[in-house]
């Protein structure tokens, strides 16, 4: 199975600085369709998650000023990372363990990479899908070499 680098290999890479405001952060998911961004310190190195989930908890339904409040006051801070030669398999266990959508791929505790459960899930049914046509052509293939046809009668 290929590891989990090559899916984020030629991804672009967004992310944010922990001081950026919530209401920042809003329109630069909604620029770039995303629906959570690393936050990274000055060296790239992983710090917490924001995603839409954190936009409704933690801030809207709190009350909180989206202008005012920084992203560095109500990021996710406890994540689980995939290393770069983890397979797809393994990241989607461990999203499913822990009930998320957006998973950090980090290189040497550095940020390379984000896959959400729906770029897992696409991998999935084209796995799944190439094992089907493998399998109908196995099925309906009659192998060279065999003179015996499976309809007549012996």
């Amino acid at each position: 199975m290929k590891p989990i680098s090559e899916l984020v290999r030629d991804r672009p890479l967004f992310s944010l600085t922990p001081q950026k405001t919530v209401a920042e952060a809003a329109r630069f998911m909604a620029e770039k369709k995303v629906g959570a961004l690393p936050v990274v310190d000055g060296e790239n190195k992983l710090v917490g998650i924001f995603s839409e989930r954190d936009v409704i908890t933690r801030v809207i339904a709190k009350g909180l000023d989206p202008g005012a409040t920084p992203v560095n006051d109500v990021m996710t801070t406890k994540i689980v990372v995939a290393e770069a030669n983890e397979g797809y398999y393994s990241c989607q266990k461990k999203m499913q363990h822990v009930h998320c959508r957006h998973l950090p791929i980090v290189s040497d505790d550095r940020l390379i990479g984000m896959v959400s459960l729906r770029d897992l899930l696409m991998i999935n049914i084209d796995e799944k899908e190439q094992d089907i046509d493998y399998l109908h052509s196995y099925i309906y293939t009659i192998p060279p070499g065999t003179t015996k046809r499976y309809d007549e009668k012996p």
